[in-house]
């Protein structure tokens, strides 16, 4: 049973993983916490993005420093 749930936990998150590809979330190679948080929850909400949940995560804007140059 364990391992059936293992199987089931891995298809999960390659689909979300392919969920995320889709929707462009790794075209980028600079992001910030709003993109990190979306790619993320999209990745666990999983097949759930194919019935039409688009979830998001609202970060509160850090003034961070930038780097020197």
């Amino acid at each position: 049973m364990g391992r059936l749930i293992g199987i089931l936990l891995v298809i999960w998150l390659v689909i979300g993983a392919f969920a995320a590809f889709q929707r462009g979330y790794f075209d980028d190679t600079r992001t910030n916490c709003s993109e990190v948080s979306d790619i993320a929850l999209n990745i666990v909400a999983g097949p759930l993005n194919y019935t039409g949940v688009n979830p998001k995560v609202k970060c509160a804007d850090v003034d961070a420093p930038e780097p020197s140059k």
